[in-house]
């Protein structure tokens, strides 16, 4: 299976997480110690998670993925 790597869509998911990490005033350090996942290069856009991880994230921040995918998130299509 081919790998494909979608920067904009990368981009606007690094985005989304900051956004509702920030929002609710965690730090990077924060979700690290309460998930193990570490998320900075996430955040930067030079990490492509997995949905699996993705939910995981979405679950500690209170957010279902369908949430995530909300208005609110940007628009990666441009």
């Amino acid at each position: 299976m081919a790998r494909i790597r979608n920067e904009r869509l990368i981009q606007a998911v690094a985005v989304r997480l900051k956004q509702l990490r920030e929002k609710r005033g965690m730090t990077l350090e924060a979700v690290f110690l309460d998930t193990g996942i570490h998320i900075a290069r996430v955040e930067a856009g030079k990490a492509n998670i997995t949905l699996s991880t993705l939910e995981a994230l979405c679950a500690y921040l209170g957010v279902t993925l369908i949430e995530f995918f909300s208005d609110d998130f940007p628009d990666f299509q441009k």
